[in-house]
């Protein structure tokens, strides 16, 4: 038999899904998985959106242009604005969801053995994008007890060679819910500049800040307009996962021009999914503020109801839908398997992504698990009590 590639041995696993054959099995012994593994909101879609599909007056479903269709760059570019981003139609080019911008920008900036610089815990899939450019990240460890705030510049700086090409964020952050200070902000623009990197900046969860400060955008930073890369999606905002629609945003051009090379290749990005987003920035700011505040008390249950389980720990996430939790266990990999395949209570059981997937360093997240709080109060209440009693029931408790 032929030999794979070395790059597909390596390619890591998602910890958000794969664990999904235990889940199936146990759907099937008719056991009710509540899924706070993945992102996925049960918030509905705008009718706008919805709309926009239902009345679709189309003889062909064509390509549409390998930058997207102008009138929903046109629609980004006003939607921006709202954050005081200002940037035009030519900086904007959409993609198949949020995850190829980020494999774009890295195949378009990043030769083999180039190195990124990431905070971690980080989302899981930055590392599958970087092993198929080619490149390498060097990770620098938040922690928990610190509330995984910035790590010490002196630490990014330790890490810069020659070989090192950029500075990859999650701001709101996946997977902690960390937002990153104006100060943060203004010390990452410094060395950004001072190294002449790039600075990857993910911004999916933009519209979910639970901070009076404001929000800094790495488009807001002076000075470094051209090292930034923006990465967008609509799939968060307007509960839209499955239209695969996002978008890469610089104003450096040359960049732009070799984004494009690749975008060409692919052809062009889904039409339909443009068709729903240009429509789904036109919902109303009522949709916008009922999700806002919907997200907010879902995370002030969950925390409060996590942290008053003994033994286990997390801190206020600040954004996006997500929290890590560290529980008493002395394996968080074996306990999320476990959970599906040894344990139900009332014929109920909880689906959690283990922590050390979001990690590169060996040996970090091994007890902390990441939660999504993308399910209603009255589902996360459930949960809550069943991974309670997973916990008191689960051999490998520490406490």
């Amino acid at each position: 038999m032929p030999k794979i590639s070395n790059r597909g041995e390596i390619m890591p696993q998602s910890p958000i899904r794969k664990l999904v054959p235990l889940s199936n099995e146990a759907k099937k012994r008719g056991v009710k998985v509540y899924h706070l593994n993945i992102g996925q909101p049960d918030i509905h879609t705008p009718k706008v959106g919805i709309d926009a599909v239902r009345n679709i007056d189309r003889k062909i479903l064509e390509y549409s242009p390998s930058e997207g269709y102008l009138l929903l760059r046109e629609k980004l570019v006003k939607y921006y604005s709202r954050f005081n981003i200002e940037v035009t139609t030519d900086d904007i080019i959409v993609t198949t969801g949020g995850s190829e911008a980020v494999l774009f920008a890295f195949m378009a900036c990043l030769d083999p053995g180039d190195e990124i610089i990431v905070p971690e815990p980080a989302y899981a899939n930055y590392m599958a994008f970087a092993i198929s450019a080619g490149a390498v990240i060097r990770t620098i460890p938040s922690t928990i007890e610190d509330g995984f705030t910035l790590p010490s510049f002196d630490k990014f700086e330790a890490l810069i060679n020659e070989r090192t090409k950029g500075i990859l964020i999650c701001n709101p952050n996946n997977p902690t819910g960390y937002i990153y200070t104006p100060k943060e902000m203004n010390r990452l623009r410094d060395i950004v500049k001072k190294y002449n990197l790039f600075l990857f900046s993910d911004e999916v969860y933009r519209e979910f800040t639970y901070t009076y400060a404001p929000y800094i955008s790495a488009l807001h930073l002076e000075g470094i307009d051209d090292n930034v890369v923006l990465i967008d999606s609509v799939s968060k905002r307007y509960s839209e996962c499955g239209i695969r629609i996002g978008a890469l945003v610089t104003k450096n051009k040359e960049l732009r021009n070799n984004v494009m090379k690749f975008c060409q290749a692919r052809l062009s990005p889904p039409l339909l999914g443009q068709i729903v987003a240009a429509a789904s920035i036109d919902a109303p700011q009522e949709y916008l503020d009922n999700t806002y505040n919907e997200y907010i008390e879902r995370r002030n249950f969950l925390i409060d109801a996590i942290n008053k389980i003994p033994g286990c720990y997390t801190p206020m996430p600040m954004g996006a839908f997500y929290t890590m939790a560290k529980l008493p266990v002395d394996d968080a990999d074996k306990f999320c398997a476990w959970c599906l395949s040894d344990f139900e209570y009332e014929g109920q059981t909880v689906y959690m992504a283990p922590g050390s997937g979001f990690y590169t360093t060996p040996g970090l997240g091994k007890n902390e698990v990441r939660i999504a709080y993308a399910l209603n109060k009255e589902e996360l209440a459930k949960a809550v009590v069943v991974l309670e009693k997973a916990l008191e029931a689960y051999p490998g408790r520490t406490l």
